[in-house]
């Protein structure tokens, strides 16, 4: 996992939101062991303090779950995780039309845009694209 810190926020909700990004792209796939808070600590370079704090933090989320003699691994609630995409893209969407609005698009502008966009560009995956696209 690379990992990119910006000064602008703490780097604990930083860590959270990486490693939430890393289950859910599948990257740490569901039953998957979480490497150790030290070995997550060095490579992201910050305190160990700091990534427990946010394995913590994923657990109260219900995105991963402790061991006691295995550590921890990544959940294997299918619905959990797609709960999870699901509120993340939500708050893309509400962040997207908030900064649409302030520069003085309205909705309907703005989703014209996202539909010429989309065309413009070629698909990632396969799933559900011509659903979104139509």
């Amino acid at each position: 996992m690379k990992w990119k810190f910006r000064g602008d926020r703490p780097i604990y909700a930083q860590l959270v939101e990486q490693l939430q990004r890393g289950i859910l792209s599948g990257e740490f796939p569901p039953g998957a062991q979480v490497p150790s808070v030290r070995t997550l600590a060095l490579e992201a370079e910050v305190n160990p303090n700091t990534m427990q704090r946010a394995l913590v933090e994923l657990e109260t989320l219900g995105l991963l779950r402790t061991h006691r003699t295995t550590g921890r691994t990544v959940t294997e609630d299918s619905e959990m995780i797609d709960s999870a995409k699901r509120n993340l893209a939500q708050a893309h969407i509400e962040a997207f039309f908030e900064g649409m609005r302030d520069i003085g698009f309205a909705e309907k502008e703005a989703l014209k845009w996202i539909a010429s966009e989309a065309k413009k560009r070629p698909p990632r995956n396969d799933r559900n694209i011509e659903e979104v696209r139509s």
